[in-house]
């Protein structure tokens, strides 16, 4: 219960901000969002790197697949590890890796001697730190979140600070590769680890696991799985997330080719792209930090899934600068809102006891799928051209929005109970439809 003392401030707190009030959140907000702009600039650094070495779709779509991967092959049994020890030193020591993986980038680039071969060895190595760290994160989200209440408007929060250093990341990113090249990209991003390390380091939280079980790791690995796969909520969320990710995510890793011969530009326009899809992620998470309730995100992830795939059919008929940037802003608030959704709602509906395991299943649908839809974009992209690629990439997200939205009022009815029982809706007739 939070004390008298506290209570005047929270309540002046303004709504977008209120999960702020909690004090490790807060630590964890401004350590992350320094680091995140990092993480953006290696991105685009790393992309344009491997596409002026190459000059190659397809090996695009190979460094994103390997990047990726490990956590489609790893997230299960790092959920079950996620359970069962202390998520924040887990989240300290991905971090540290992180920077170490950034480091290891920079010395190569800077010497000279990178070739795409280490940054292949070196994208595997970090798909295995986030196949660990992707599951901690979202997990500890909850322990930082001193009033569930505010576990919504935190999750918006870490999206908006995402899209945030979206924008700002690939724009500082573009000007450091023309001013002073890549290696500078990537050690700008290793230096700015210290801030989220710090921060972490900062935090009061409690040093035990979650979650102390005596049974076998195999028993808990399958017990998630089955919870995921047999509740019918879940699944269904996760499958249509995995779908948008396989199929309509992967336009990212087409963007140098976007940027060079459909636009003909150079690092800047990367990076303006890039930023146009964050200022649109910013966006939608923004909507979604000032949403007061969670009820109605199904009829919302819906709508969002349309928006995206729509908006990048489009974008991949666009042949001008300023109409890709409006139409990359659509895909990005598309695509934010669909994600951070189906985050929220698996985070509110999930036991307790399971939620490593969940958030990992999670982020195999969302950044596991990837690498897959990644190779897939680069083989055609190859085969038929990028703007082709992303085009039949829209279209079948849209069809993946009018699967889950027949399968919503079904859904609807079986989160409700759920729904009552956390004091979320009201137990009436006339309640409104949870999903």
């Amino acid at each position: 219960m939070t004390a008298p003392a506290e209570t005047a401030p929270n309540r002046q707190r303004p709504k977008l901000l209120r999960a702020l009030s909690s004090r490790n959140y807060r630590l964890f907000f401004g350590g992350q969002s320094v680091s995140l702009i990092g993480t953006w600039i290696t991105r685009i650094a790393t992309s344009w790197l491997v596409y002026r070495l190459t000059g190659s779709d397809l090996l695009l779509g190979v460094v994103g697949f390997c990047g990726q991967i490990p956590t489609l092959v790893l997230a299960p049994f790092t959920g079950v590890f996620v359970d069962r020890h202390n998520r924040h030193h887990i989240l300290i020591a991905t971090q540290v890796f992180s920077m170490l993986q950034s480091l290891a980038l920079a010395i190569l680039a800077l010497s000279g001697t990178i070739t795409v071969a280490w940054i292949l060895v070196l994208q595997v190595a970090q798909g295995i730190i986030n196949s660990f760290d992707t599951p901690a994160r979202q997990s500890l989200v909850v322990d930082m979140v001193e009033d569930r209440t505010h576990l919504a408007n935190a999750i918006a929060l870490n999206s908006s600070m995402v899209n945030g250093s979206r924008i700002i990341g690939p724009s500082i990113g573009g000007v450091l590769i023309a001013l002073f090249g890549e290696g500078w990209c990537f050690m700008v991003d290793a230096i700015s680890y210290l801030a989220v390390i710090g921060s972490l380091l900062a935090m009061h939280m409690a040093s035990e696991p979650r979650v102390k079980t005596g049974s076998r790791a195999v028993d808990d690995l399958r017990d998630g799985f089955v919870y995921v796969t047999q509740f019918a909520p879940i699944r269904s969320a996760l499958i249509l997330l995995a779908l948008v990710a396989t199929m309509g995510m992967p336009y990212s890793v087409l963007m140098p080719v976007i940027a060079a011969q459909v636009l003909h530009g150079g690092a800047h326009t990367l990076g303006f792209l890039m930023t146009a899809s964050g200022v649109g992620a910013l966006a939608g998470a923004l909507y979604l930090a000032y949403r007061q309730s969670i009820v109605g995100l199904g009829k919302v992830m819906v709508l969002s899934t349309f928006v995206f795939g729509i908006g990048l059919a489009a974008f991949g008929f666009s042949k001008t600068l300023w109409l890709s940037l409006v139409l990359l802003t659509v895909v990005g608030g598309g695509m934010m809102i669909e994600m951070a959704s189906t985050n929220t709602i698996i985070q509110t509906i999930v036991e307790e006891r399971l939620r490593g395991r969940v958030m990992a299943f999670y982020a195999m649908a969302f950044l596991g799928t990837a690498p897959i839809g990644s190779l897939l974009a680069g083989v055609l992209a190859d085969r038929i051209g990028a703007p082709a690629t992303i085009v039949i990439g829209g279209l079948a997200c849209i069809v993946a929005g009018v699967w889950f939205s027949r399968k919503l009022p079904a859904l609807s009815e079986l989160v409700r109970p759920i729904y009552v029982a956390r004091g979320i809706i009201p137990d009436s007739t006339d309640a409104p439809r949870s999903l």
